[in-house]
């Protein structure tokens, strides 16, 4: 079984068991999140799509650590002026374990 849910402004296809990385969720390491927001859920070939969510559809999941991102250097320039800018910035992130889900 797997489900598409909307977390961070993003989408992310997960199945029961799966490690995933999401945006950061606040929250202690071993605590429970549940997401309702969950668009699309399958399993073998019965699907079920959401308008715009799969209605009584969640999914379970267990904060397993807090982490940030790899750095990612934005450098601008301007040619023949002088003028150049280097910045930085990491992602926090949340790794999750996906315990259940339910329809």
């Amino acid at each position: 079984m797997y489900a598409v849910i909307k977390t961070g402004g993003k989408q992310q296809r997960v199945s029961e068991g799966d490690m995933v990385t999401i945006e950061k969720i606040n929250g202690a390491k071993g605590d429970t999140v549940v997401f309702d927001q969950v668009l699309m859920v399958g399993k073998d070939d019965d699907v079920r799509i959401g308008r715009p969510v799969v209605e009584g559809a969640t999914v379970t999941g267990e904060i397993v650590r807090q982490t940030k991102g790899d750095k990612i250097v934005v450098f601008k320039m301007k040619k023949r002026k002088g003028y150049h800018k280097k910045i930085g910035h990491r992602q926090e992130l949340t790794s999750m374990k996906i315990k259940a889900i339910s329809i």
